[in-house]
């Protein structure tokens, strides 16, 4: 982890998950993100008190696992006030709210991992409570309520509205809550006039346009492939296999979920679109193509 100055007072901690730090004065800031898990918010906190700051706030700007898991440490050692916005606040204070939507039922101890389950935190409402400075926006489609933060260095730090290109040639299928809003928010992005722009999983640049159409190619690829496999009659199950086949993923219980979630979204997204239906046969629920859809 490094501390990178990209603004008068805005860095980030070049990460897995990148982590944004802003100074609201002289030795105080608030950061972006907390990454995985206790470890990492370890780091961040050394990283920050060895700059001679001190953190008075974290943003969140969603509930995922590698952005909330160092949320506890650092709150604990430094008395921050977490911020979250809408359902994000809900899924930060009860974190088993993740596994459990993902899994759709409680989930069993293998999907209670620090991945998915991450330690719960003590959560404010965004609104209201940013200091000077900082902006908050929609960044809907990956998961509920996301948001992005805009800095006063008119830098953009964007969590995962943008995927890199490495991870989608390598993975295919990054994860999405809402495909309509996903491809919404890219075209959000297209609007955005700034200086620097931050995701999290990727490198910062100072132009996401390639990145933005790499990420709608490749959604749209996907609603394809589904749409086609749907020619026959199938289930989800059948569905996910092929998917995993197609692409060459392996199995495993976080991709099942993760991967699955991600697929029933797909599957939504074309049945709200006319393109594809579903009924039940021999009490299996199946999903076919509508012929007649234009």
């Amino acid at each position: 982890m490094e501390l990178i100055k990209v603004g008068e007072k805005t860095y980030y901690i070049k990460n897995n998950t990148n982590i944004g730090v802003y100074k609201i004065d002289n030795n105080k800031v608030y950061i972006i993100d907390t990454g995985n898990d206790k470890d990492a918010g370890k780091k961040i906190l050394k990283i920050i008190q060895n700059e001679g700051l001190e953190i008075k706030g974290i943003i969140n700007t969603h509930s995922n696992g590698d952005h909330i898991g160092g949320n506890k440490v650092i709150q604990d050692r430094t008395n921050s006030v977490v911020l979250a916005y809408g359902a994000e606040k809900y899924f930060t204070e009860y974190p088993l709210l993740e596994p459990s939507f993902l899994y759709g039922a409680y989930p069993f101890k293998d999907l209670r991992n620090k991945f998915l389950y991450a330690s719960e935190s003590k959560v404010d409402a965004i609104q209201d409570n940013l200091p000077d400075g900082l902006e908050y926006f929609s960044l809907k489609g990956h998961f509920f309520d996301m948001i992005g933060i805009k800095t006063s260095d008119n830098v953009y730090f964007l969590a995962d509205a943008l995927f890199s290109e490495e991870t989608i040639n390598k993975y295919h299928l990054f994860f999405i809550y809402d495909v309509k809003e996903f491809l919404n928010t890219l075209d959000y992005l297209e609007t955005l006039k700034g200086k620097l722009y931050i995701p999290s999983h990727t490198e910062a640049t100072s132009d996401i346009s390639s990145l933005i159409k790499i990420n709608r190619n490749k959604v749209k690829e996907i609603i394809n492939k589904i749409y086609n496999i749907c020619e026959s009659e199938l289930t989800f199950e059948e569905i996910l296999k092929n998917i995993f086949d197609e692409y060459k993923l392996t199995m495993n219980i976080n991709q099942y979920v993760l991967v699955g979630s991600t697929v029933k979204s797909y599957l939504s997204y074309l049945c709200d679109e006319g393109k594809i239906s579903y009924e039940f046969k021999d009490n299996k629920m199946k999903w076919k193509q509508n012929k007649d859809y234009k």
